[in-house]
């Protein structure tokens, strides 16, 4: 296991589809998601998803600080 993931917190931001799946986008790590019916699952396949991003041969570094999420009413 990497040590970059051992030691690293990364921030995910989870959706719902039209069909029922869960969708799972991790904010620093630009396209890596994946997406599964149930949430212990999903959680599962994105801690699956952030080790084999990081382990590809290109060398991966957060791009981003999350800083938070708001909603606004128009």
């Amino acid at each position: 296991m990497s040590l970059f993931l051992m030691a690293s917190k990364f921030t995910i931001i989870i959706e719902k589809d039209e069909e029922g799946w869960l969708i799972s986008e991790v904010v620093e790590l630009p396209g890596c998601h994946t997406q599964a019916k149930t949430l212990d699952e999903l959680m599962k396949r994105t801690k699956e998803a952030i080790q084999a991003y990081i382990e590809t041969p290109e060398k991966h570094k957060p791009q981003e600080t999350f800083v938070g999420v708001q909603q606004i009413e128009v």
